[in-house]
């Protein structure tokens, strides 16, 4: 048996692609290019800057704004230098941004255009730095160390901090992740088999801010490839950079997927280059794979776990087209396991609250204690394992099907109800295009299931037929108490429909 390949960090990887192939790319966006070498020399000249201000390992700076090649040089750079990165969405609400901004503890703060800086700590209080030259602050040309500039060396170690991502997932309270250096370390190392290397070609359009790009970003980097970033997502710019630069892998979340495959131009692009294409951090409907197999040359990847860490299954779509409604099996080294309510393992074949083990998991929420440990779920044994919150089981051949969020779930009278099982009968009517089923509070039943339908383009359809449509299907405690039609459901900036807004609306307007 091999052994285990020692730790590196992602910084030292990408200064060896940079001395093997100096002139290889790195780096694209809509503006500028770099390679390896301009990389490396930049990151240089980043944590020569970090240094020079009085940035210490371990201490943070806050990133908020749009991929682009200047945010992604500096993230690498800082971490060279050992310092956290903390990157922030500029869709977050004010006072989020701001709450963030003071958890972290941020030394730096760098901005772009799109960063609501009028919210955050003033220049006397907190240094800025404008990666576009719009955004107020020092430019970052100016504030870069000089040409030439070498940092002083810095040991990384798996346990020192990487960077803190901010999840608020659908509770609106943010909670700053913190992930390690091994943590990431093993994220690369998994990228082995999905055939990164210098030849590959990543197209990312999800936010650099967020896990479900990094997961994707770092490997392409630590074997060698190019990452092209995309500012914003737009289906058809999105072909276009795929046809292009012969994209060989990507990420995308579901929503995406679903905006590039009902685009009427979409056999018109050569994506034969795709050898895999990744998604996460949604529900992806099994129908929606299938097609993308039919239609999108490569491979494609679901992964399901959490920002957090924990286990993680993996569902490699084109191996299994028989077990599309599932997250795929466990990975490699990870124990997932079901839990009940009282926090005991349920018998096979039961459904419980999933909890994951892996080597790669959070060290804890920053400044959180108390988070964390309700995060937490140890075994007889004591082994750690994360809380997902959400509700799975598995097959009789260990593949796992999620259920529902448990949050998510409706008690209507005693009994439980899942909003997924629910959508995915309302997607079987022609007319609709996105759903989504949330419980609100109802004197006789304690709660009862409410409906919010997308109705597909140029399909005309009204809220009570649809309702009596779907109530004559579905079992009597699964019956809709109303149903209303949107133009489109809320998501957050990653896909995830946001069920709390749907919930405080109809509660202000139901």
């Amino acid at each position: 048996m091999s052994a285990e390949p020692a730790f590196r960090a992602v910084a030292d990887l990408i200064r060896e692609h940079a001395r093997r192939d100096p002139a290889h790319p790195a780096l694209i966006d809509d503006r500028q290019q770099l390679s390896y070498g301009e990389l490396d020399a930049l990151m240089d000249r980043v944590a020569a800057a970090l240094q020079r201000d009085g940035v210490s390992p371990g201490e943070a700076i806050v990133v908020c704004g749009l991929n682009a090649v200047p945010y992604a040089a500096l993230y690498l750079g800082a971490l060279r230098a050992g310092v956290v990165v903390a990157p922030l969405a500029p869709s977050s609400t004010p006072q989020a941004l701001a709450a963030m901004v003071a958890d972290a503890r941020a030394r730096v703060l760098f901005l772009d255009a799109t960063a609501p800086a009028q919210h955050l700590p003033g220049p006397d209080r907190l240094p800025r730095v404008s990666l576009d030259g719009v955004a107020p602050g020092r430019a970052f040309a100016d504030w870069l160390a000089p040409v030439g500039a070498q940092p002083a060396p810095v040991a990384l170690v798996p346990e020192a901090p990487f960077n803190i991502i901010y999840s608020s997932g659908t509770t609106g309270t943010p909670k700053g992740i913190v992930q390690s250096h091994g943590m990431r370390w093993m994220h690369v190392r998994r990228g082995a088999v999905y055939d990164y290397g210098p030849h590959g070609v990543t197209l990312l359009s999800t936010p650099l801010y967020s896990n479900t790009t990094l997961v994707v970003f770092f490997p392409t980097l630590g074997y060698g490839g190019a990452v092209v970033l995309m500012p914003k997502f737009d289906a058809l710019r999105y072909l276009q950079l795929a046809q292009q630069h012969r994209v060989t892998h990507t990420m995308l979340v579901p929503v995406q997927y679903q905006r590039i495959m009902a685009l009427p131009q979409f056999g018109a692009f050569d994506l034969s280059a795709f050898r895999v294409k990744f998604c996460t951090s949604a529900p992806f409907s099994a129908a929606l794979k299938a097609d993308v197999l039919a239609r999108w040359p490569g491979g494609l990847t679901e992964f399901y776990g959490m920002t957090e860490g924990g286990g993680t299954c993996i569902l490699d779509a084109h191996l299994h087209p028989d077990k599309l409604h599932t997250v795929g099996r466990p990975a490699q080294g990870h124990d997932i396991r079901l839990i009940d309510e009282q926090g005991r393992e349920v018998a096979s074949g039961e459904a419980g609250e999933v909890v994951g083990h892996s080597p790669g998991m959070m060290t804890g929420y920053h400044n959180q204690p108390d988070k964390t440990r309700e995060a937490e779920w140890f075994d007889a044994a004591g082994k750690r394992f994360i809380r997902t919150g959400d509700v799975g089981r598995f097959d009789a051949e260990g593949f796992l099907t999620l259920l529902d969020r448990r949050k998510d779930m409706i008690i209507s009278g005693g009994f439980n109800i899942y909003p997924s099982d629910l959508e995915a009968q309302l997607r079987q009517h022609p007319a609709v295009a996105d759903v989504a089923v949330v419980g609100v509070p109802s004197e006789r039943w304690g709660e009862t299931p409410v409906a919010f339908v997308v109705p597909q383009p140029g399909q005309a359809v009204e809220a009570a037929a649809l309702m009596h449509w779907f109530n004559q299907r579905a079992g009597k405690t699964q019956r809709l108490a109303d149903l209303h039609l949107l133009p489109e459901l809320p998501r957050s900036p990653i896909g995830k429909v946001l069920k709390r807004d749907l919930r405080d609306g109809y509660g202000r307007t139901g």
